[in-house]
């Protein structure tokens, strides 16, 4: 024991290392020989001169900087993107160029083009004057290589290749698509159909012009959009990092269009009631008040349509409300 003290006495550089802690302990244990003994605990701790004790408090206080430190430099890197992009908006007005245009003229969807051209042969291109297509969508996915440019375009269809080649665009289309067209951008393209040697149909795109500039980033191709807060607070952004969302918005407006010609069509008529009323309803359900300036009067949110569907049917007539 003595020789272990002098050692740690005079390991001083090791102290931030080690800590040495001895003591001696009488217990009550039962041993085969003895009923009780008296023995030396040594205890050798790993440690650093600023250790911190691992308590769940400061976990918590560990994790919540982190969050903060991420989210800090989330919100830093968004910014700097967009930084970019409205720098991109600029140059793209410098050179006459509407970076937000007023309309483009459609021939087919995504999806119609790939019923369409499903049996065009790998390498083969369609050169016929009818097989000229123009179609329009959100850049999604975006490849470079020296003179070639694949786009992955999503319209409300589905989604198709943009097949970019320097020497099939006009002037310096194809210098412009490498510059300026981002993940996000909602682009035109025209051109003739293509399939490529790996079977992509695509656009063989004889030119484009940027629709929309985006100025922030989408959601992570692979992660997509994972937070449950942001999904149902930014709507739009969901249906863009989730197609399928927005495939649920399509069917629940044909469910409830499909009810509403059922019904009319047995004789029900569909009315619109109020959505302030001069008298709180709802029966127990705290009221939502505003003051309406004109009519100089409180009135509250309705809570049920119901008082006012029964007035409906005083006058006798049958009604179903959505």
């Amino acid at each position: 024991m003595d020789a272990l003290k002098l050692w740690s006495l005079s390991s001083q550089p090791l102290k931030h290392l080690f800590r040495v802690a001895s003591s001696t302990t009488t217990t009550n244990l039962r041993r085969p020989f003895s009923h009780s003994s008296s023995y030396s605990r040594v205890v050798l701790r790993c440690c650093s001169s600023t250790s911190i004790s691992t308590t769940p408090a400061n976990a918590a206080r560990a994790g919540g900087r982190n969050r903060r430190a991420s989210t800090s430099s989330s919100t830093s890197d968004r910014d700097a993107v967009r930084a970019i992009r409205l720098k991109k908006v600029e140059e793209l007005r410098s050179k006459g160029l509407e970076p937000y245009a007023y309309g483009w003229e459609r021939t087919h969807t995504a999806n119609q083009l790939q019923d369409i051209y499903k049996d065009l042969a790998d390498g083969e291109e369609a050169k016929a004057e009818r097989d000229a297509v123009s179609i329009a969508g959100r850049i999604v996915a975006r490849r470079a290589f020296g003179k070639l440019a694949f786009l992955t375009l999503r319209d409300d269809s589905g989604t198709i290749q943009l097949y970019c080649e320097k020497e099939r665009l006009a002037d310096e289309q194809f210098d412009q698509l490498k510059a300026f067209v981002d993940i996000g951008d909602i682009v035109g393209a025209s051109g003739s159909i293509k399939r490529t040697e790996k079977g992509e149909l695509s656009i063989y795109v004889n030119s484009f012009a940027i629709l929309t500039k985006s100025l922030l980033p989408l959601p992570d191709k692979y992660h997509g959009l994972t937070d449950v807060d942001k999904r149902y607070r930014q709507r739009y952004v969901d249906m863009i990092a989730n197609p399928e969302v927005a495939d649920v918005f399509r069917k629940r407006a044909k469910i409830i269009s499909e009810i509403r010609k059922a019904v009319e069509s047995v004789g029900f008529v569909e009315v619109e009631t109020p959505v302030l009323q001069g008298a709180a309803g709802g029966a127990e359900a705290r009221p939502f008040v505003t003051h309406h300036n004109s009519l100089g009067r409180d009135l509250y949110l309705r809570i049920a349509t119901e008082l006012h569907l029964k007035r409906m049917l005083v006058r006798t007539l049958v009604l179903l409300r959505m």
